[in-house]
């Protein structure tokens, strides 16, 4: 792969620079215009950064491409919430009904988030008594047909419980066999009503097959408390310190902040980490709080157009500034925090070696996925989320102006 140089760029809205990228990395920063006569002559690939940002891509570490509706016609939604199982089972009534099949559906999508600026994501596949296997074949489809733009986790996810169904751990175990990185868990106490049993299955399975672990946690207040709880307990005698995801975690919302202080420090000490959507309500996790704390947490999508939401658009610039507006942040150095969530913070979470640095993603030595992107400050390019950008994946143009390249 030849060499690229990205001229005239402000990493994180700083001054203007020339940035090399060689063998995937960002080799070295130099003053604008150095790099010109190099570009020019043909020894470099180029590419104009013509005065935007440079961030490190973004990273959607909760997402369900194996339910997506983007690109297809708008569905209505009607469904009333009476419980969880309420949408599992309109889920259920109208997947296979779909226009196009869980593969394109899923392939459309993830090029989709690609283009917007996205390379990195953990996608959920939902395996249960009602589809097998097939919805996780729809995610690996993906995954292999955007494999040189993006790089994708994928998560063995029972959406309808462990327990309710027969023959769903063993659907779980056959997909760690079949290109599963980590084991999902949902709601051990309101859906299985059984958390002892739920949790012991999902952390078994990750131990004898060396997956790591990501549990959709819905559960307000006190009974979220006590699953997490059990979660950090399980986590700590198993010594799977960095192995273990929280994903939503609202009870962290509706529980005191002493209750609060305690569990984060418990989360930071086992290198557990969350993943929020940035719902509003009663849901909204106190981000600065959580990053202050020193845990690991990374933004995502969720589900998007599909049989449960009507919300979603593969754009996670959109995403940051939901994230950004539903925590009431203003000043530009807490909106900034909320950009390095989703974008670095969430690569710290796909990988827990990864530690945050001063360069925050953009300095020498720094994996060269990369996104640029208009605007004047980050702040002001959360607020007005422009086009024109363009996405580098290990030092390759993958995207450019929202098209695939």
């Amino acid at each position: 792969m030849r060499d690229l140089m990205i001229s005239d760029v402000r990493p994180w809205g700083g001054d203007p620079v020339d940035v090399r990228v060689s063998d995937g990395v960002i080799a070295s920063i130099e003053p604008q215009g150095s790099g010109s006569s190099d570009s020019v002559e043909g020894r470099l690939d180029h590419v104009d950064g013509a005065g935007r940002l440079l961030l490190p891509s973004f990273s959607d570490v909760h997402v369900h491409l194996d339910s997506t509706r983007v690109g297809l016609p708008f569905e209505p939604n009607e469904v009333e919430r009476r419980s969880l199982w309420s949408f599992i089972q309109n889920d259920r009534d109208n997947w296979r009904d779909a226009e196009a099949s869980v593969v394109e559906r899923a392939t459309h999508t993830l090029g989709s988030a690609i283009a917007n600026g996205m390379t990195r994501a953990r996608s959920y596949a939902q395996i249960d008594a009602d589809c097998g296997l097939e919805r996780l074949q729809g995610v690996l489809a993906a995954k292999e047909a955007h494999a040189h733009r993006a790089s994708v986790e994928v998560v063995a996810f029972p959406q309808a419980g462990l327990l309710l169904e027969p023959g769903v751990p063993a659907l779980l175990e056959e997909g760690l066999r079949n290109g599963v990185d980590l084991v999902g868990g949902i709601d051990p106490c309101a859906l299985d009503q059984d958390p002892r049993q739920h949790l012991d299955i999902v952390f078994d399975l990750a131990e004898r097959h060396g997956a790591g672990i990501d549990i959709h946690l819905h559960e307000p207040a006190d009974l979220g408390l006590f699953s997490a709880q059990q979660i950090i307990a399980r986590a700590r005698a198993l010594d799977m310190r960095g192995r273990v995801t929280i994903a939503h975690a609202f009870f962290l919302a509706g529980i005191s902040e002493s209750q609060r202080a305690q569990v984060l420090a418990e989360l930071a000490e086992l290198d557990i980490a969350l993943t929020t959507v940035a719902p509003s309500g009663r849901g909204t996790l106190p981000l600065l709080e959580i990053l202050d704390a020193g845990v690991r947490i990374g933004l995502g999508q969720d589900g998007q157009r599909d049989y449960w939401s009507p919300y979603g658009n593969t754009d996670m610039l959109d995403r940051t500034w939901q994230l950004a507006f539903t925590n009431g942040l203003r000043r530009d150095s807490d909106i900034e925090r909320a950009l390095e969530t989703a974008t670095l913070g969430g690569a710290r979470v796909l990988d827990p070696a990864l530690t945050r640095s001063e360069s925050r993603g953009v300095g020498v030595g720094d994996a060269a996925d990369l996104v640029l992107v208009p605007g004047e400050y980050p702040a002001s390019a959360v607020m007005d989320r422009p086009g024109d950008r363009t996405v580098i994946r290990a030092g390759r143009v993958v995207a450019q102006d929202g098209e695939l390249l």
